[in-house]
């Protein structure tokens, strides 16, 4: 089995947020990194107001159902590729393109930083330029793309068996 980490970068719905915690926990995955301006839980020296921190962990909650006390995670403002890639990572982008592998296709490497990108417009040019992998889940109906929570569930799912 694969070392696992999840960036969810820039995703807006605290329900997402809180799908990708309990999907992480289900997984048994190391760490999310919880990036740009994704809603995050309460942290040790938050920044944020008091009242805000504590609205967003509640709304990340009722999805997450205490997986975001389980999972270990860290908030990011810019997620430090560099950093996993020096740690032997791969960089993985859950991602629509020309260069993508087909999810059924892919053979994971060992380490793995599955990064999820917006929920409308996906992982963004810069950060998809970082990733050394893109993979991509096939589609059969009509929709072009999954909820970025069920895409990441069925990435991992796939990756990590």
């Amino acid at each position: 089995m694969s070392e696992i980490i999840v960036i969810a970068h820039n995703i807006r719905s605290t329900h997402n947020i809180g799908a990708i915690f309990r999907t992480c926990e289900g997984f048994g995955i190391s760490k999310l990194i919880i990036s740009g301006y994704s809603p995050y839980p309460t942290v040790p020296n938050d920044t944020r107001l008091p009242h805000i921190g504590l609205k967003l962990t509640e709304q990340i909650h009722k999805t997450a159902l205490d997986a975001e006390t389980m999972v270990p995670f860290e908030h990011q403002e810019v997620p430090d590729i560099a950093a996993f890639k020096k740690q032997g990572f791969t960089i993985v982008g859950l991602e629509q393109d020309e260069r993508s592998t087909m999810l059924q296709d892919y053979v994971p490497p060992k380490k793995i930083v599955l990064l999820l990108g917006e929920e409308v417009k996906g992982i963004t040019d810069d950060m998809r330029n970082l990733c050394d992998d893109l993979i991509e889940i096939p589609m059969f109906g009509k929709k072009e793309s999954f909820n970025v929570s069920v895409a990441a569930g069925i990435a991992l799912y796939a990756i990590s068996i």
